[in-house]
């Protein structure tokens, strides 16, 4: 998975709040579908995007498929955002670091 695949496929709304309603656990189409405003098969098309940017896994249990959150596409993708966090932390570190020291006040 491309992080720029995930970060692209997460941009609709729509499967955003797919995404987060998988985060409570693996589910099938119909109960995803649930209170969304798109059909069964939208959210499926949804799902297939999520699955090909590496987001989602499925299995067959039956004769549904359930979806769940791929934990090694999450993991990609978290990677990816938390170069940006190190990165802002070690500025924040030696800025604050780097500032002059005026006399301490008591409280």
């Amino acid at each position: 998975m491309a992080y720029a695949t995930a970060i692209e496929s997460l941009a609709d709304p729509t499967r955003r709040r797919i995404f987060e309603r998988l985060r409570l656990g693996p589910a099938p189409v119909g109960v995803i579908a649930r209170g969304l405003p798109v059909s069964r098969p939208a959210v499926s098309q949804h799902l297939k995007v999520l699955r090909e940017a590496g987001l989602v896994v499925d299995q067959a249990r039956g004769t549904r498929r359930v979806y769940s959150i791929d934990p090694a596409g999450l993991a990609e993708l978290r990677a990816w955002l938390d170069q940006f966090w190190t990165e802002a932390l070690t500025s924040f570190k030696a800025e604050v670091e780097s500032a002059p020291r005026g006399p301490r006040r008591k409280a």
